[in-house]
């Protein structure tokens, strides 16, 4: 009865190996996915610190797999030192990514307050040429989130490149897509999209470390259940005379 429920466990912790090299993917993927959306927003969130829960996740992703190939060798090994150390990184990617969660929702209590700090800031920088970054952070804004200006489109009245230009019209990035055409005229406002672009951001950078903390704490979980399986099998194969007769080969007197 005991050699079966440890034959479980490490059925059970071998295939849990194989996931964590599928979470080691999955964060790597997750962290780059940040990486790659951070740079397209960064001139509206300006805390390069808000990207350390998604540099923590890719590295905590390549522990995992690290921690995988350690724990199949040892399940199948039956190494007693070899499923030890896997608990311990284990447990110390357990900290981490709890450590993740909380950073996470940390900056993500920051976001509209920097969104709020720099967004104004990022409008008045905008001069239409697609060589310019914060321009081109604009026009990319407002065509993938379907949004114009600030608040509306009127905020675009107050910019200097508005009163440079001095032809009542704002970017076409802001002509809803459906419409031929436009030319970004204030004397045509149903052609521009209706919503403001800081909510939308605010919302957009949300999800985004939203993703991180989900991910985090899904695969934690995991985790969990991995330690609680390799115990499993470290305190049955201590304990178990018949199971270390087994192993070694023994008979009993």
């Amino acid at each position: 009865m005991g050699h079966c429920s440890i034959t479980s466990s490490k059925t059970v912790l071998v295939f849990l190996n194989l996931i964590f090299w599928a979470a080691a993917g999955i964060l790597c993927y997750v962290g780059a996915y940040v990486f790659i959306t951070y740079d397209d927003y960064d001139h509206f969130f300006e805390d390069v610190y808000t990207l350390i829960p998604a540099v923590t996740i890719i590295a905590v992703g390549g522990l995992l797999f690290i921690i995988g190939l350690i724990g199949c060798c040892a399940t199948i090994r039956e190494s007693r030192y070899g499923l030890a150390a896997f608990v311990v990184l284990l447990l110390l990617v357990f900290v981490t990514e709890v450590a993740v969660v909380v950073f996470g929702y940390i900056y993500r209590s920051k976001v509209e307050d920097e969104v709020n700090h720099s967004i104004q800031k990022v409008y008045n920088e905008y001069n239409g040429t697609n060589t310019d970054a914060p321009s081109r952070a604009i026009d990319y804004v407002q065509r993938q989130l379907h949004c114009c200006g600030i608040h509306n489109y009127s905020d675009w009245r107050n910019t200097r490149w508005f009163n440079e230009s001095r032809n009542n019209s704002i970017p076409v990035s802001c002509c809803k897509p459906n419409v031929s055409n436009c030319t970004g005229s204030l004397a045509h406002p149903g052609d521009l999209y209706p919503e403001g672009c800081e909510a939308l951001v605010v919302k957009k950078l949300k999800e985004i470390i939203m993703y991180v903390i989900w991910a985090a704490l899904t695969f934690a979980a995991i985790q969990v259940f991995g330690m609680l399986c390799a115990f499993v099998v470290l305190c049955r194969r201590s304990r178990d005379p018949a199971y270390e007769l087994l192993m070694t080969g023994g008979t009993y007197a």
